[in-house]
């Protein structure tokens, strides 16, 4: 009986110890695995915002972080289970010189999974807190990107309003100059057909006296009329280009 009872607590010593190797090996990768997270994370973080190829990809890291978590549960709850036997079975011992040597080597193994389950807590709350701020920090970038897209195209916008107003204030101050010198020419010949109103009154007052002359007033009232006609077509048409090249 005592030789079936010592090799069942050998058997779930050799359990527990199997567990604890499987467990340091999980946590060692787990702890990895982390690490090259958050250091890609930063690497990603220096990069140019039109490098967006992560050096790992984000999800492949996600599944094998949840995947490397569920087996290192599983191992922790068997490890658990390995130490309640053993506790059973310390408990259950007749001998009580050797329950006190049992009772040691089950604290020993309590404080190996102790550690290991708060090892385990630590490295997956540093994985998730990393993965949050990841996130946030990529959703930033994004709406920063956006804003500055969305400003670029207003800036063009702006930029494209602002060559037509100038353009605009151009046209009118070309339409104004245009109607300025139209005014001065009306003025100007008013002034110029008062005079020759004057001058011809004074001619056929002349020509009254002198008959001699009159046909010589007939050919200059002929040539002043054509000298009219030509000045009166020249400013029509320099109005016409000038407005032409102004609402162009």
């Amino acid at each position: 009986m005592a030789a079936g009872t010592s090799n069942y607590w050998e058997d779930l010593r050799k359990q527990a110890r199997q567990l604890e190797n499987e467990l340091d090996l999980k946590l060692v990768s787990f702890s990895k695995l982390c690490t090259s997270y958050s250091h890609s994370s930063a690497r990603d973080g220096r990069r140019d915002s039109s490098d967006t190829t992560p050096l790992l990809n984000g999800s492949s890291q996600d599944r094998m972080f949840e995947t490397m978590a569920i087996e290192i549960e599983q191992l922790l709850a068997r490890l658990t289970g390995i130490n309640d036997k053993m506790a059973e079975y310390t408990n259950s011992a007749g001998v009580p010189s050797l329950n006190a040597a049992l009772m040691h080597t089950l604290q020993r193994h309590r404080d190996i999974l102790q550690d290991y389950t708060h090892e385990f807590h630590k490295t997956k709350a540093n994985f998730t807190a990393i993965r949050e701020r990841e996130n946030l920090m990529g959703s930033v970038r994004k709406d920063i990107e956006s804003y500055k897209s969305g400003s670029g195209v207003n800036n063009r916008r702006t930029e494209l309003f602002l060559k037509e107003h100038e353009h605009l204030r151009n046209s009118d101050r070309l339409i104004e100059e245009t109607i300025s010198i139209a005014m001065a020419t009306k003025e100007n010949m008013t002034s110029q057909r008062g005079m020759l109103k004057s001058i011809q009154s004074k001619m056929n007052t002349l020509a009254n006296r002198f008959p001699a002359v009159n046909s010589l007033i007939q050919r200059i009232n002929l040539r002043k009329r054509r000298d009219s006609l030509i000045l009166g077509g020249v400013v029509g048409v320099c109005t016409i280009l000038l407005l032409l090249y102004a609402f162009h």
